[in-house]
């Protein structure tokens, strides 16, 4: 064999390789890299990239939506998932908002902080996603 013959032989097989991860990928894989992409087509922030007490505005797809009372108050509680990190979306003093249900994608605005050890934003403003771009 040449030296091109094996250089072309490798190309092929790094596009095969590539192919074959592809398939092999679970969908949960495939469908992080499609959000940490839309991420940067809509230039927000990637939530594993925001540091605590940043202004930040991120996008993703809200994964649970849940009512949770914090000290006799009601508050609406979701977790926005952008492919790369969770945070927790929370509305003080809301039992529900019109639209904010698991599976639909949004924009959010606001100041991170941590709750609990993980990543949270309190009262953000936000942009619900048409439902065409789901």
């Amino acid at each position: 064999m040449t030296g091109a013959t094996r250089e072309q032989r490798g190309t092929g097989s790094g596009r095969f390789r590539r192919f074959l991860e592809r398939l092999s990928s679970s969908e949960e894989d495939l469908r992080s890299a499609e959000l940490r992409e839309e991420a940067e087509d809509t230039g927000c922030t990637r939530i594993a990239e925001c540091g605590d007490r940043d202004m930040v505005r991120v996008t993703g797809t809200l994964r649970t939506v849940t009512l949770r009372p914090r000290a006799g108050v009601p508050t609406l509680e979701a977790e926005l998932f952008d492919g790369s990190a969770p945070l927790d979306v929370v509305w003080l003093g809301r039992r529900s908002i019109a639209g904010i249900e698991p599976g639909r994608k949004l924009i959010v605005w606001g100041r991170i902080t941590t709750s609990h050890g993980r990543p949270a934003m309190f009262n953000p403003k936000y942009e619900l996603r048409p439902l065409g771009q789901e």
